[in-house]
């Protein structure tokens, strides 16, 4: 079901949200059907991306990465994400008591999965590694993953729609955090000699 209900968020994301409510999917199941396979999309693309097809800036040279560096860095991002989907979800968890959810079923790692899903679909568009169509498609996937954060989590945690509307934007701001944080922590591992090797 977990993959049904990723493209159903795409047509018709409310009544998809009620039947993710409804269904009380663990987060094992939800890591086994959806999760792993879908976080895969983006690393998978981004390791082909950057050793088969390569980019270049303005008029110079087609630059790739080396297979062993990307798949390192491919690793390395795909435990991230699955990480950042685990964390952020159980922030959701400890902070529904705030906003008066009525729902105490742990849905976080749900609401926080498949709140990323279009992220993770649009993230095929990395076999192509051009930075002005990825930058494009990242912004739609990102802004859509917001839409379905602010309609869907009201739903799931069953909370009148303006404090799910001060609940999603504290979660966003988390997000966001971890977000920079990944950068700082990217940094510090590039700087331990796993960063990116170029080849010709």
């Amino acid at each position: 079901m977990s993959l049904t209900h990723s493209f159903g968020l795409l047509t018709h994301p409310d009544q998809e949200w009620e039947a993710i409510r409804n269904e009380s999917e663990t987060t094992t199941r939800l890591y086994l059907g959806h999760i792993l396979l879908l976080a895969l999309i983006p690393a998978a693309a981004g390791f082909y991306g950057t050793t088969q097809v390569g980019w270049q800036i303005g008029d110079g040279q087609i630059t790739r990465l080396s297979s062993g560096s990307a798949l390192q860095l491919s690793v390395l991002f795909y435990a991230a994400m699955l990480a950042g989907i685990f964390v952020l979800g159980k922030f959701i968890d400890f902070f529904a008591a705030t906003y008066d959810a009525v729902e105490r079923t742990p849905r976080g790692v749900a609401l926080a999965a498949y709140t990323a899903t279009p992220v993770f679909l649009i993230g095929v568009i990395a076999i192509y590694p051009n930075i002005w169509v990825n930058m494009l498609a990242g912004l739609i996937a990102i802004s859509y993953a917001v839409y379905l954060l602010y309609e869907g989590l009201p739903i799931l945690m069953k909370i009148p729609e303006e404090r799910g509307f001060m609940f999603a934007s504290a979660v966003l701001t988390v997000g966001l955090v971890m977000f920079v944080a990944l950068m700082a922590i990217s940094v510090v591992i590039w700087s331990m000699g796993v960063g990116p090797v170029y080849v010709s």
